[in-house]
């Protein structure tokens, strides 16, 4: 239970600091967009449209359900990635996705 609530306020921190940055979005993608079946959605979205599209709802509906959380996580480098490509200098997003990818490798 405590990983849950955990989780749940890192997305809020992830999600003010895109805020923050100017990276989170009024306007949803595409439909079309969100069913890539690439890794990240990386075909059809950005790395920060990917967090506020799919990962943080995904997660938020794992809380509210009480699913299962993933075993491992390694979105770290693609944070830290996506940071430079958009030319922000917030290093508290790559330890935010530091931070979950431990939540998500430690044994819940």
């Amino acid at each position: 239970m405590q990983h849950y609530a955990e989780l749940e306020q890192l997305l809020g921190k992830i999600e003010a600091e895109m805020r923050a940055w100017s990276l989170w979005s009024a306007t949803p993608p595409a439909d079309s967009a969100l069913q890539s079946l690439q890794p990240f959605c990386i075909d059809t979205l950005s790395f920060w449209q990917w967090v506020q599209w799919i990962m943080v709802p995904r997660f938020r509906q794992m809380i509210a359900q009480k699913l299962p959380l993933p075993q491992s996580s390694e979105m770290m480098p693609m944070a830290a990635e996506a940071v430079v490509a958009s030319g922000i200098k917030s290093s508290k997003l790559i330890d935010y996705f530091a931070e979950l990818d431990q939540l998500l490798t430690t044994p819940h």
